[in-house]
């Protein structure tokens, strides 16, 4: 495929960088392990789910484009989501296992969300197993996660399915959102996209908008609002107090996502919607205390709360920039998405150890308040690959149908 030259040469070279810094991530145990700043992976941890996943997911896409090596990984993973990671006596999936036996054993929609893209990936890779995965997980995920009287997905409950918490999370539905996309174009169902829609109407165009686009995360069981959560744990990596700038970003290009998945029947709202978002994000989280780069977390304000910076939010910056970019054609954003990739490349990128520094301080020197380490490659991987890429709904389906055409035309 053409490759746009505003595209800069170590942003197409990214992806196989980081594969490379991962290809030790395979767990003995089964599943992928949390990997140190070296890249080398930290067995003493229990196996996680939610890494297993991503990895899953991102080997895939790397088969998809032909990557030596890729298909036993994507392999590994499968078997790891089907034998260790798997609770055999309730179904679904322990967040965390290990060869003792779970060492968390809640079931969560986060780490359900990332099953089901996982899966889809697989699926669309053709590994063995990715079929019957897919219909597990989405049959968890029907049966336990989405509540259709609401039209979002409960957040975690214990490991018998028998008590459920009074939370409902933003955060677990974003990325059931991603998922749901994935299957939308493996499957070619439309109900998948259809329920995307419901999550994205109600948390975007409803309660992003009726906040001024500042997104709140937290919700109890009954979506009232619960502006004040975590305000005693602000930098918590997954619930954290106040507005999550990366997840702005990150709903921004999932709407446009979504919008090419609903073709003609999308409504006129999501791409406005999605340029509110990004405008937000930038206005309130880039560079607002005299350096550049994005803080973690603002109040409903727009003032900071986590001044450090995740490598994760930048990633998901460049890749909204680009997306709204491909979908506009505005050149402010792609002097946006070139501006965030050389940040990236000056401050996140790390040439002597591998992969991005995961987290830096106020000053962009490393950090690890909030992660050690560097555990997987999942935004750094799909930001890089996303420029080179045709406008898509979801990476498995964009690379599925690129090497269709590859192979018609072989």
């Amino acid at each position: 495929m053409d490759i746009p030259s505003s595209v800069p040469s170590w942003v197409r070279a990214e992806p196989a960088r980081l594969l490379g810094f991962a290809a030790s991530a395979a767990h003995p145990a089964g599943g992928f392990a949390w990997l140190d700043d070296t890249g080398h992976p930290v067995l003493d941890r229990p196996v996680e789910t939610w890494i297993t996943c991503r990895m899953t997911h991102v080997f895939a896409l790397a088969s998809l484009q032909g990557v030596p090596g890729a298909v036993k990984q994507v392999a590994h993973g499968v078997a790891g989501l089907t034998g260790l990671l798997r609770d055999p006596g309730h179904g679904g999936w322990f967040a965390a296992a290990s060869p003792d036996g779970p060492a968390d054993g809640e079931k969560r929609a986060y780490e359900h969300a990332f099953v089901v893209l996982a899966a889809a990936s697989a699926v669309a890779a053709g590994a063995e197993g990715a079929d019957a995965l897919l219909a597990d997980a989405l049959d968890v995920f029907e049966r336990r996660f989405w509540e259709p009287g609401h039209g979002r997905v409960a957040d975690v409950w214990d490991r018998g399915w028998t008590r459920l918490e009074d939370y409902r999370g933003a955060n677990a539905n974003m990325h059931t959102v991603e998922a749901l996309l994935a299957v939308n174009d493996v499957t070619g169902d439309p109900v998948w996209a259809a329920r995307a829609l419901s999550i994205v109407e109600h948390l975007v165009h409803g309660e992003a908008r009726a906040h001024g686009w500042r997104l709140p995360e937290h919700y109890d069981a009954q979506w009232h609002v619960r502006l004040e959560f975590n305000r005693d744990e602000p930098a918590h990596p997954f619930r954290p107090f106040g507005v999550t700038i990366g997840h702005l970003l990150e709903w921004s290009r999932l709407a446009v996502h979504l919008k090419r998945a609903l073709g003609s029947g999308a409504p006129e709202w999501l791409v406005p919607d999605a340029e509110a978002l990004f405008a937000t994000a930038v206005r309130d989280g880039w560079a607002v205390d005299g350096h550049p780069g994005f803080v973690y977390t603002t109040d409903f304000d727009g003032v900071p709360v986590v001044r450090n910076r995740l490598h994760w939010v930048v990633a998901e910056a460049i890749a909204a920039a680009w997306t709204l970019h491909q979908e506009t054609g505005d050149p402010a954003y792609l002097a946006r998405f070139e501006e965030w990739c050389q940040h990236a490349e000056a401050c996140f990128v790390d040439r002597e150890r591998g992969s991005w520094h995961h987290e830096l301080d106020p000053e962009n020197r490393p950090a690890a308040t909030v992660w050690a380490g560097k555990p997987d490659v999942y935004h750094a991987y799909q930001a890089t690959l996303l420029p080179v890429l045709p406008p898509a709904v979801s990476f498995a389906g964009v690379l599925s149908l690129d090497r269709g055409a590859v192979a018609e035309g072989s």
